[in-house]
């Protein structure tokens, strides 16, 4: 299958130099070239394409604005290309938040001989980003009247249909729990947390407010893969907790939160009183590798009764079947409410799933997690 693709730059240079890199890639064709996101908005009208590469500091719309609004429209796959794309900055984490699913970073200065000797991480790039598959939206009948008429107002068309395609759910990675493993002794608390579209933010706001004696936290948070490991340093410079990106036999203990690596599942298991993680590769499992399911079903068959179930903002379902196991072990379930979320998905379908004990406001959930503390 040929790859139609979109580049958004304001450099005419970027533009003809990507075009002349990939001509000679039978399976990458790029359909249009645009010097601002209001001109591809245009062009994206009657030829949608399946990656768009794209640049953040840019006239008249930014880049990071045109990727949320494709977000909210038709989820397709984003390539950053940008002097920006620097896994520290706080840039590229609104793009990862916003959807992004891969990073090139380009220089100032020399961007053609950069582009040449990229050449091959350029095309590596937009093939893989090619085999993200997005969940489609699931939108109520109010929401999507109003983004049809917003895309109408941009000149965008409305998308017929999204390809769902074939995916997995957790029973790829591990088996559902049990009866028994409703009926653990108690042990110490462990909080699990899922979180996709608009999560970091709302991850940093919710481990800043946490103490070193909260109760241990595994999280997933749907990140590529070579951003999670600073994304994990991040929230650990800003919080009185330590936060780390998981590793495998990692134990879980209070006061520290480790955070699911891209491109790996996170399983909670369990040796007598004590919690660990196993880091493990796999397929995907609901589009996601890591997947909030898989994290959900491992803690209520490691913890039972004994674990704190989160849903947070996201788009799409991951999280909705595991955080119906984590209730039917006795698991507290709670979900981010829609007010405070910067997208519902995620809660919403868990809700709808029959999972989820109580809807909270992103401003209380560090207090609700301190609450289950030793």
């Amino acid at each position: 299958m040929t790859i139609k693709l979109m580049i958004v730059d304001d450099s005419s240079v970027v533009r003809q130099v990507m075009q002349d890199l990939l001509a000679p890639c039978t399976d990458i064709s790029v359909i249009a070239t645009a010097a601002d996101p209001i001109f591809a908005m245009s062009k994206m009208r009657n030829n949608w394409p399946d990656v768009i590469v794209l640049d953040v500091e840019m006239p008249r719309m930014d880049g990071i604005t045109f990727l949320r609004q494709i977000m909210a429209i038709r989820p397709t796959p984003v390539v950053i290309c940008s002097s920006h794309a620097d896994p520290n900055s706080a840039i590229t984490m609104e793009a990862v938040a916003a959807g992004a699913v891969d990073f090139i970073r380009k220089p100032a200065l020399g961007i053609r001989d950069f582009l040449h000797d990229s050449s091959e991480e350029l095309v590596a790039a937009i093939r893989a980003a090619a085999q993200v598959s997005l969940p489609p939206l699931q939108w109520t009948a109010a929401q999507s009247a109003s983004n049809e008429r917003q895309m109408r107002m941009d000149g965008i068309g409305v998308a017929d249909n999204v390809h769902d395609g074939a995916r997995l759910n957790a029973d790829a990675i591990l088996s559902p729990p049990s009866y028994l493993d409703a009926c653990i002794p108690h042990t110490q608390s462990i909080v699990a947390i899922g979180a996709s579209t608009g999560g970091p933010q709302a991850l940093e706001q919710v481990l800043n407010g946490l103490s070193e004696d909260c109760p241990g936290l595994v999280i997933v948070q749907h990140m590529p893969a070579k951003f999670t490991l600073n994304f994990a340093k991040r929230l650990h410079s800003m919080s009185a907790i330590e936060v780390k990106e998981a590793e495998h036999h990692d134990l879980v203990l209070p006061g520290r939160a480790l955070v699911a690596p891209g491109g790996t599942h996170l399983l909670v298991m369990r040796e007598g009183e004590q919690y660990y993680v196993e880091v493990l590769g796999g397929p995907l499992v609901n589009r996601h590798k890591p997947s909030v399911d898989v994290l959900f079903r491992s803690v209520a068959k490691a913890a039972g009764k004994n674990a704190v179930g989160i849903i947070m903002t996201g788009m799409g379902d991951d999280g909705a079947r595991g955080m119906r196991e984590l209730h039917d072990c006795g698991a507290a379930t709670f979900a981010q409410d829609e007010q405070s979320s910067v997208v519902f998905g995620m809660p919403r379908e868990a809700i709808a799933f029959g999972g989820v004990r109580v809807m909270v406001a992103l401003e209380n959930i560090s207090s609700l997690i301190e609450r289950y503390g030793n």
